[in-house]
């Protein structure tokens, strides 16, 4: 008898069939339902040349907005970023600073709407730690925080870096509460649906979010890597970068993402950007 016809007979008297092995060992799980939130978190009116230092646009004024992002994945949710202080809200902006921020609605408000509650938050995943990205973290202290280690060992400096406000991560840096510091790139859920990406520059630690939705398509949110469209070609930054050559080292790899995974790119500072996606509560999947 063949070796073959061995083979087949064992197979067969162990009541299996000859394919079986292999169908166990390469069938891939599903991928659980990935959708897309984007939040409104507040909005700011600037100088331009607070983020470009090429001297461009003296005099000029730019508006701005500030987003967040809730993501679920299958049973979890991650938040991405949780905007202005909510302090803000009811707050009349001072026309005569340079700076004029305003916040309508809280994010625990809009997670209302979807008939969430703080506590079913299970990730809280901060892009780096300025303030205008962390202002509503400690409303979830539930949440496992999600953070360049860089950035979060850096609001235990005195003074605070700048434009920072340690008081937001307060849960986290007191020690109670769950968190996971990263380096480098990070696949939050181990399936390549959702992962962080590195951009460092603007801060030490700043990273985008790369989100790959079934039916919509991957989505990359760019952290403060970038604040304007213009930048992708200009290499205008805010002159508050951190670094110049590791923002423009960014900035490049943010263009080849978007190339090679076909990525929309949505700049959380950017108001036509944000756009891509739809607005609350509407979501993409």
């Amino acid at each position: 008898m063949s070796r073959f016809l061995q083979t087949t007979a064992l197979v067969l008297a162990l009541g299996l069939s000859p394919a079986s092995g292999t169908q166990a060992q390469t069938s891939p799980s599903p991928r659980p339902l990935v959708k897309l939130w984007r939040l409104d978190c507040g909005s700011f009116d600037a100088p331009t040349d607070d983020f470009s230092d090429l001297f461009a646009h003296t005099g000029q004024q730019s508006a701005y907005v500030d987003s967040c992002y809730l993501v679920r994945h299958g049973t979890d949710l991650l938040l991405w970023d949780t905007g202005l202080p909510r302090a803000l809200i009811g707050h009349r902006a001072d026309p005569f600073l340079p700076i004029r921020m305003t916040l309508i609605r809280s994010v625990v408000a809009q997670l209302a709407a979807l008939g969430l509650q703080p506590s079913d938050v299970s990730i809280v995943a901060i892009s780096h730690n300025h303030s205008d990205h962390t202002g509503q973290a400690a409303d979830f202290p539930s949440a496992r925080l999600l953070m360049a280690r860089v950035d979060f060992e850096a609001l235990r400096q005195t003074p605070a870096p700048f434009f920072t406000d340690p008081g937001a991560l307060s849960p986290w840096l007191a020690g109670g509460a769950k968190q996971e510091l990263v380096s480098g790139d990070h696949d939050v859920f181990g399936d390549g649906t959702v992962v962080m990406v590195a951009l460092p520059g603007h801060t030490a630690g700043n990273h985008g979010l790369l989100v790959r939705l079934a039916h919509h398509g991957p989505v990359l949110i760019s952290g403060d890597a970038l604040h304007s469209p213009s930048q992708l070609t200009t290499r205008a930054m805010p002159p508050s970068n951190l670094s110049r050559a590791d923002s423009l080292a960014s900035i490049d790899r943010i263009i080849g993402i978007v190339r090679d995974a076909h990525a929309a790119l949505v700049i959380e500072h950017d108001p036509g950007s944000v756009a891509k996606l739809p607005a609350f509560p509407q979501a993409a999947d």
